[in-house]
């Protein structure tokens, strides 16, 4: 594997952190539209979600095949493999959300879907050789401790499965975003690494759509149109941003969702978290921090 330092591209954390945070955005604006978007069933909402970003990742392509030839669709060695997990798992997490937003508050659904970059962490570490210190694999564990306050574990199972289904789509963007730091490793093109997992999330879609498809009156088709093009927006940004930096350094502007979730809750829906909630957000957002700042000050000791 080649190592950071030979990847100067790669490691451009002010770019990293301004496409984050502009994910970040983006995905809590999606989240906006998919519940304005009504009663519709998940998995329809998901596959126009993929489709708008489809139609944008192939016209990128297809320019990209204009300007540089046919080697822009080349994927590199050993790289199949990881568009395949990426598309896997991206896809559980895009349904696990897509549930949960229907169903439970949108910050809730946000901070669990935001577990994302600690389970980046440790899939890098199995991925990537990464390594992982103390101080983050402690705050790996707390913040998971917190996640059940918003998770609010039960025996009904019913009532537990829209958090418990936010919480598996956290684990799988974690694994989904270690797949684009490796794709990154390998040089596969970003366009193509969003193209396929579109592409295979919109075929998981496909039965459902043949067999139980809702019809749309034009509001909610406007709506998951807008949900499309955000959710684009926010995956061509989170691409790039896993693409230039590595996952311990820019993880944390991933939180600035939980913010703008939280405001459009409270502005469009006049959602208010409950108090067991909000000490999961504390809990989570501060570990993350306290990540970071750790991260920060052994970097710092490194360079004197």
């Amino acid at each position: 594997m080649e190592n950071e330092s030979q990847l100067p591209l790669r490691n451009d954390v002010k770019r990293g952190v301004f496409f984050i945070i502009s994910s970040a955005f983006f995905f809590a604006l999606m989240a906006v539209f998919v519940k304005l978007a009504g009663d519709i069933h998940f998995i329809q909402k998901a596959f126009f979600r993929n489709v708008v970003a489809f139609m944008i990742a192939l016209g990128g392509t297809i320019k990209d095949i204009r300007i540089h030839g046919k080697e822009t669709l080349i994927i590199p060695k050993g790289a199949l493999l990881f568009l395949f997990i990426r598309a896997i798992a991206g896809s559980v997490g895009v349904f696990g959300n897509f549930y949960a937003i229907d169903r439970i508050v949108l910050a809730d659904a946000t901070i669990l879907n935001k577990m994302g970059p600690f389970f980046t962490i440790l899939f890098c570490f199995i991925i990537l050789k990464e390594k992982i210190k103390p101080v983050p694999l402690i705050c790996i564990i707390i913040a998971f401790l917190g996640s059940i306050l918003i998770v609010k574990p039960t025996f009904n199972f019913t009532k537990m499965l829209p958090t418990l289904a936010a919480f598996m789509g956290g684990v799988g963007a974690g694994l989904a975003y270690a797949s684009i730091r490796k794709l990154s490793y390998l040089g596969c093109n970003g366009k193509i690494i969003i193209l396929f997992f579109s592409a295979f999330s919109m075929l998981l879609s496909v039965p459902y759509l043949i067999t139980s498809f809702n019809p749309m009156t034009w509001q909610q088709t406007l709506f998951l149109c807008c949900a499309g093009g955000c959710a684009a927006g926010g995956q061509f940004s989170v691409t790039a941003a896993y693409y230039h930096a590595p996952a311990n350094k820019i993880s944390i502007y991933e939180y600035s969702q939980v913010l703008f979730s939280a405001l459009f809750g409270f502005v469009f829906f006049a959602q208010i978290p409950d108090w067991m909630s909000l000490t999961g957000y504390i809990i989570i957002i501060s570990m993350a921090i306290i990540n970071y700042i750790d991260m920060h000050r052994k970097q710092k000791e490194q360079e004197q």
